[in-house]
């Protein structure tokens, strides 16, 4: 008996996104999707990586859309889950997000609406794009593990800052500055790894990193521009290495990781392909999607075009 594919939405909302907003929030969105006439149908996550589970089971059931409530890290779970499921191609669902996360970064790129009612006609409207997505090897207790990327990976420094400020936000810490304060603290203990980098098969560079990332999107923790030559559906992953670096040069050029110039920092290196790969000594952790993961080595490959999208109508 063929599978009855449902019209509506599933609406998976994160209900500690945003430090609770996407919970408290909620009543509002629904309300204003309900007035925009939209059919929709709603569950909430209750753990980690329940957003996956939860994208899995509606497309098994029928839905081929949906929306998520919440932030970069339920964007990561739902893409995750769009490409674990076996019963259509990635392409054939269409994915929106309302923005109720702290940083929203992969939000960022589209120019996704940031007031609920606007965010809800662009549900309405559906104008969608294809874009890239990478596909990330990493290592865990030296078993090899594999996840999809929606936006941006960073290691090194980048991983460490990610870890703590996760730790934090754990602990229910609050506030914009969070991430920021993060980051010094960080850099009071860090110091450089090596770094091998290999791009479609060529050597790129061997030598001491202070941070790489590698992404299709530009924009990572909470809004830093670490890579705005990017394109999400050129059919290339960007990667920016920062070279090693003392403390004093990190903070008198730190405004260049958000006002888009971090090219122009004599220690950044910048480069496209379609494959990477890099080793380091000694390991490095990574987080990708704003979700700490493994460890070195890493392997970055290129799925194009392989998630619709749902975007502003100006892309």
């Amino acid at each position: 008996m063929d599978k009855v594919i449902k019209n509506g939405w599933m609406v998976i909302v994160n209900p500690k996104a945003g430090i609770g907003r996407g919970l408290k929030d909620w009543p509002t969105i629904s309300n204003q999707m309900n007035h925009s006439g939209l059919d929709f149908t709603c569950v909430f996550t209750e753990h980690k990586y329940h957003a996956v589970e939860l994208t899995v089971k509606a497309i098994n059931d029928g839905y081929r859309k949906i929306v998520a409530i919440g932030g970069d890290g339920t964007v990561h779970e739902v893409v995750n889950g769009i490409f674990i499921q076996q019963q259509v191609p990635t392409v054939d669902i269409s994915f929106a997000v309302i923005p109720a996360g702290t940083g929203n970064d992969w939000m960022r790129m589209f120019g996704i609406p940031k007031t609920y009612s606007d965010a809800v006609q662009s549900l309405v409207v559906e104008h969608t794009i294809l874009q890239d997505v990478g596909l990330i090897s990493y290592y865990e207790t030296q078993i090899k593990h594999q996840r999809y990327m929606a936006n941006v990976a960073g290691m090194g420094f980048d991983a460490m800052v990610n870890r703590r400020f996760n730790r934090l936000k754990d602990e229910g810490r609050i506030g914009k500055r969070l991430y920021i304060s993060s980051t010094i603290k960080e850099l009071l203990g860090y110091r450089s790894k090596r770094f091998k980098v290999t791009i479609d098969g060529q050597a790129f560079y061997d030598n001491a990193v202070f941070s790489a990332t590698v992404g299709v999107g530009k924009y990572n923790g909470g809004g830093m521009n670490q890579m705005p030559n990017a394109v999400i559906d050129d059919g290339l992953l960007d990667i920016t290495v920062i070279k090693r670096v003392n403390k004093f040069s990190v903070l008198r050029h730190f405004r260049k990781l958000y006002n888009g110039k971090v090219y122009s920092y004599s220690k950044v290196l910048a480069a496209q392909g379609k494959h990477i790969i890099i080793e380091t000594w000694p390991e490095s952790p990574i987080e990708i999607d704003g979700e700490a993961l493994g460890y070195s080595t890493f392997t970055f490959e290129l799925v194009p075009k392989s998630i619709k999208v749902v975007v502003s109508r100006k892309l």
